[in-house]
């Protein structure tokens, strides 16, 4: 590795390394040894909301099912939000779960196995999570380019078999997106770009399960597609990244919702939502209300709020990442786990989206009610939550 020190005495080059520090090419490089996937948020937190959940799966097994196996979340505590250990109940069967944790990204799970299950089955979580509005406000000067990622990064830059796929036609995308590097954020910010630009929303043709590839070869599905490509983008130049799973906690057909998120030292983790970005400046820009000068003070705005780095209090995570092994482990790696994952004799059962309107038949649906502590507002919906008029 070659250090690029300016004008520097020998013994001040190995204060700077002392540091954690080090100069290439007159960029400030964060060490290796001063990087952490593990590190908490470093975003400003305001606006708290707690919610009370009350979420039930109710599976339909295929008829005379032997085993029916059922995976769910447990809601993570951390610096953007605090959950409660949820409570369980199951219906018309009496089965008591096993709570274990995945380990290369320590998802949690509550695990349920129901032996010869008759007609469906219902298991019932209920507990109380606070979750904060968070906010980084990246500045793009004090984004720090990393030389070499520690080993501990690896599975948020690796090519997946499923879900973020890495291949030559990303790294192809990126250099026609991104000629010349503009740094991490610059980079990371016009692939969003591009993506809101070329992709349209679709709950019909979608995967549910962040395809990357899929989505670069049909240029529609909704969040889970959006993001996915989007990482695969960002480890295509090198940038770790993830998709991180939630809950919107409002009435909605389904609840489950996704997030970017890039590692940015010294920021740490960023939260991104692209596809519900480029769903409200499609909404801002149909306005016949507003004025067209509001209409561009908007919209610019929203993307201003995206790239800055932005994550509602009307959501909160229950999974991290993408392609990997579930605990106790299921007949094959998932991509995602979204509300639940559920398999009958091995093999897994579709994943649903109740908002896809020609959908008509399901294997399992998710009954969800949430309760605020107060009054909020879906910051993607409503442009009161954006900058004031000058």
């Amino acid at each position: 590795m070659r250090f690029l020190f300016c004008n520097l005495q020998s013994a001040c080059a190995v204060a700077l390394l002392a540091t954690g520090f080090v100069f290439i090419n007159a960029t400030v490089i964060h060490a290796a040894d001063s990087l952490d996937p593990t590190l908490p948020y470093q975003a400003a937190k305001s606006s708290p909301v707690t919610y009370d959940v009350d979420l039930s799966i109710v599976v339909t097994p295929p008829y005379h099912a032997h085993v029916l196996k059922v995976w769910l979340p447990v809601p993570p505590s951390d610096a953007g939000q605090e959950a409660t250990a949820p409570s369980y109940s199951t219906f018309p069967l009496d089965v008591q779960p096993q709570i274990a944790a995945e380990p290369l990204f320590g998802n949690r799970f509550a695990y349920f196995e129901f032996t010869s299950p008759e007609g469906a089955q219902i298991i019932r979580q209920r507990y109380r999570v606070k979750t904060w509005e968070l906010k980084w406000n990246l500045a793009a000067e004090k984004v720090r380019s990393v030389r070499e990622w520690p080993a501990t990064f690896d599975p948020y830059r690796r090519g997946e078999s499923q879900g973020v796929q890495v291949d030559d036609r990303f790294r192809k995308l990126v250099a026609e997106i991104v000629p010349q590097s503009k740094g991490p954020l610059g980079d990371l910010s016009a692939v969003m770009h591009w993506a809101s630009d070329h992709f349209e929303y679709d709950h019909h043709d979608a995967s549910l399960r962040a395809d990357a590839a899929r989505m670069l070869d049909k240029h529609r599905g909704h969040c889970s597609d959006y993001h996915g490509f989007c990482a695969a983008m960002g480890r295509a130049m090198g940038y770790p990244t993830r998709v991180t799973y939630g809950i919107n906690p409002f009435p909605k057909n389904s609840p489950s919702h996704c997030k970017l998120e890039a590692f940015l030292p010294p920021y740490g983790w960023v939260s991104f939502d692209v596809s519900e970005t480029q769903r409200l400046v499609q909404q801002i820009r149909k306005d016949d209300k507003l004025s067209a000068a509001e209409r561009d003070r908007l919209a610019d705005a929203a993307v201003a709020r995206l790239t800055r780095g932005f994550r509602d209090n009307t959501w909160f995570c229950l999974t991290r990442g993408t392609d990997y092994d579930l605990a106790p482990k299921a007949s094959k790696r998932v991509p995602v786990v979204r509300t639940a994952y559920i398999e009958a004799d091995g093999q897994p059962l579709p994943d649903p989206d109740p908002a896809d309107p020609e959908k008509r038949e399901f294997a399992w649906m998710s009954v969800h009610k949430y309760t605020a502590d107060r009054e909020v507002r879906y910051p993607f919906k409503d442009v009161k939550t954006l900058a004031p008029s000058p």
